[in-house]
């Protein structure tokens, strides 16, 4: 089983969430509430597309591009960041709910938070290094890329943040330091350790935050069902980028999402279960 996370993780883009937010005074709102002070449509769809957006960092990565297409399925206006606008456009169908905004995480956070904007509640950050001869990559974008953006979050006052990492980011602490995929991932310039020490800066930030650790990917159709554990438990195991799309976008509707990191695989023999119970079954930090 390492050996399958370990070559689904090596390909190009796996390094890249009533719906429920905090504001800013961490009181607990949903869309429903602000439909209802704002005598918007009744449908809990229409309200959540005339409230704030969904910034989606690394939209165009195979993972990326799936929690975008499941946003706009559930009724989210979703911003779309990426580094290459026009190239972006040929990835998305058209949609009103859809915009396409310029946005590299290795620029810095003032740029970042120009194209986050202050219509974005919530941040998906999806990016993840592409492997080439610079061993610096997995660092300028897992980690400062990282830190970047939740930097451009806190400027513009977003209220939720969720990151797709990875399982076995911790894999040294956990007596996984000779597991073939650990050593594997971390010979592109460590990207584990690179993705650990985001993590950290995200927990001590302040903003409402749900971490997803993901087995390997499987661009496959999903398979089985999903199992959540806490952070540090899973070594092996994978689940289909579909899945963790929508494992990201269940973190911003469900209130048990909030302040945890979890990890994820996808298990035939596993009982179906609520993202609800599944959130609830992690503790939180």
């Amino acid at each position: 089983m390492a050996t399958s996370l370990l070559l689904r993780h090596s390909s190009a883009v796996f390094f890249s969430q009533s719906s429920f937010f905090f504001t800013k005074n961490n009181s607990f709102r949903s869309f429903s509430s602000i439909k209802m002070e704002r005598g918007e449509a009744s449908e809990e769809k229409d309200a959540v597309k005339t409230t704030k957006k969904v910034f989606v960092a690394g939209a165009t990565g195979q993972t990326g591009k799936r929690i975008v297409e499941q946003l706009l399925s559930r009724g989210f206006a979703v911003k779309a960041g990426v580094r290459d606008v026009e190239k972006a456009k040929t990835s998305f169908k058209d949609d009103p709910s859809l915009q396409i905004v310029r946005a590299d995480v290795t620029e810095g956070p003032d740029k970042l938070a120009e194209a986050i904007g202050d219509d974005s509640q919530a941040v998906i950050c999806a990016t993840g290094f592409r492997p080439g001869f610079d061993i610096f990559t997995p660092w300028k974008v897992d980690n400062f890329g990282t830190v970047n953006l939740v930097d451009a979050c806190r400027k513009q006052g977003v209220e939720k943040f969720v990151l797709i990492s990875s399982i076995l980011v911790n894999g040294a602490a956990m007596g996984q330091i000779l597991n073939p995929a650990y050593i594997f991932l971390n010979l592109f310039g460590l990207t584990l350790v690179a993705k650990l020490q985001a993590e950290k800066y995200i927990r001590r930030s302040g903003i409402n935050y749900t971490i997803v650790r993901p087995g390997g990917l499987k661009n496959d159709p999903p398979t089985g069902n999903v199992v959540m554990e806490p952070e540090d438990t899973l070594y092996e195991g994978s689940i289909s980028r579909d899945l963790v799309a929508e494992v990201a976008v269940e973190a911003l509707l469900q209130e048990e999402s909030s302040f945890k990191v979890v990890e994820i695989v996808a298990r035939a023999e596993a009982p179906k279960r609520s993202y609800k119970d599944l959130f609830a079954s992690v503790k939180g930090h």
